[in-house]
């Protein structure tokens, strides 16, 4: 049920862990300045803000790729919100056949977008109850 502690003079089955001698170090040290310095701007870390090191100032510049979703706008009758209806073909696991599923989701929109427009919109940080999501463009118009 317990486990007794283990005696520092006792073996282990972890492996020792292996020193390095001077020479080895040097040697080491020697090879890596061989080598060239890469100055291109996309191998260099990005530098922190003036003023010491804000993490949070760094970070806000790399952001993850975010979800991408490409739909046609169902409703336009809010204030800055609109429906964004996006379909997607599911193979169905029985029949073989595709199927078409439909997602809805409310998303704010800054351009303007208007019933029947296809727009891309983006994920977000939660703007509401039901918004997670935010037009970036407006790809095709609909048509009058």
């Amino acid at each position: 049920m317990f486990r007794r502690k283990k005696k520092d003079d006792e073996p282990t089955d972890a492996p020792a862990t292996p020193e390095t001698t001077e020479s080895a170090q040097s040697e080491a040290t020697a090879e890596a300045s061989a080598k060239p310095e890469q100055t291109t701007a996309a191998a260099a870390p990005a530098e922190p803000a003036a003023g010491g090191g804000d993490s949070k100032a760094v970070s806000s510049k790399r952001r993850g790729n975010r979800v991408q979703k490409v739909g046609t706008v169902s409703s336009d009758k809010m204030q800055k919100t609109v429906v964004v209806r996006v379909d997607r073909l599911v193979l169905h696991p029985k029949y073989r056949r595709y199927v078409r599923r439909t997602s809805k989701f409310m998303a704010h929109d800054e351009l303007g977008a208007t019933t029947g427009d296809r727009v891309r919109i983006v994920e977000t940080r939660p703007l509401s109850a039901n918004k997670r999501w935010r037009v970036v463009e407006i790809v095709q118009k609909a048509a009058k």
